[in-house]
C-alpha cells in the first residue's frame, strides 16, 4: 500500500481512513504495488488511495462524459477517473513519458476501462491548446509539473462545461506552501498558483486537505 500523503495523518490513521472509505480493489492495489516495485523513488507521485476513491465518486456524481487529465504517471488517477465516467465517456490523458504510462495500461485493461482512455504523449500545453475551444470538459485534473500549472489552467478553464470541475493536485505541497524558508521552484510556483486562484473572480474554489491538498475549481454562475 502507498505511504500516507495526507498532512498530519499517521500511518495508522491513514490505513483506518482508507479502510473505512472504499479501499482499492485488487486491480488498483496491484497498480499501486507495481508502481512501488518499478519506481520506488518516484512512487510518491502516485495519488493516494483515498484520493482515487474520491475522484471516482466525483466523476460519477457529475455524470462526466468528457474528462482531461494533465499528468498521468503510471495511470492510477486515470483508472480512478475512467471508472466513474458515464456511459460513452472518454478520458484524454496528457503526459510526456510513455515509459511511466505503459505501467498502467495492463491495469486499465484488467479494469475494463482501456477503451475509455486516450493518451497523447506530448507537452500538455500544446495538446490542450490544440483542443476545440468549446466548453465541453466536464472534469479536468492537473497533476504535472508545477511551474506550468498556470498555463494548464489557462487552457482548461475556458473549455470547462458550465457545471464542469477542475481538480488541481499537490496544492498544500506537504505544508511547504506556508513555510517562507522554502523557496525552491516548485514551491514558489504552487504558492503563486494558489494565490492566483484565490483572487480570480471568475471562479469559486475549495481547497481540500485530501492527500497532499486538492483544489476543486469551477466557474462562477
Amino acid at each position: 500500500m502507498a505511504d500516507p500523503k495526507g498532512i498530519g495523518l499517521s500511518p495508522e490513521l491513514h490505513a483506518y481512513l482508507v479502510a473505512h472509505g472504499t479501499p482499492p480493489d485488487h486491480v488498483a492495489r496491484a497498480l499501486i504495488d507495481e508502481t512501488h516495485r518499478l519506481l520506488p523513488e518516484r512512487a510518491v507521485m502516485q495519488i493516494a488511495p483515498e484520493q482515487g476513491a474520491f475522484m471516482t465518486m466525483l466523476t460519477s456524481l457529475l455524470g462526466v462524459r468528457n474528462a482531461v487529465e494533465v499528468g498521468t504517471f503510471t495511470g492510477y488517477s486515470a483508472l480512478a477517473i475512467a471508472r466513474g465516467l458515464a456511459a460513452g465517456g472518454r478520458l484524454l490523458c496528457c503526459d510526456v513519458n510513455e515509459t511511466y504510462v505503459s505501467v498502467g495500461r495492463p491495469f486499465w485493461e484488467q479494469a475494463g476501462v482501456a477503451d475509455r482512455i486516450e493518451v497523447r504523449i506530448a507537452p500538455a500545453v500544446a495538446t490542450l491548446a490544440a483542443l476545440p475551444p468549446d466548453p465541453v470538459i466536464d472534469l479536468a485534473f492537473i497533476d504535472a509539473d508545477k511551474p506550468n500549472y498556470g498555463a494548464y489552467y489557462d487552457e482548461l478553464l475556458p473549455r470547462l462545461a458550465p457545471d464542469g470541475v477542475l481538480l488541481v493536485d499537490n496544492v498544500l505541497w506537504a505544508g511547504a506552501v506556508v513555510d517562507p524558508s522554502v523557496t525552491d521552484r516548485d514551491t514558489v510556483a504552487l504558492r503563486a498558483f494558489n494565490d492566483r486562484i484565490a483572487t480570480d473572480d471568475r471562479v469559486e474554489c475549495v481547497m481540500l486537505p485530501l492527500s497532499d491538498g486538492l483544489s476543486m475549481i469551477r466557474r462562477r454562475r
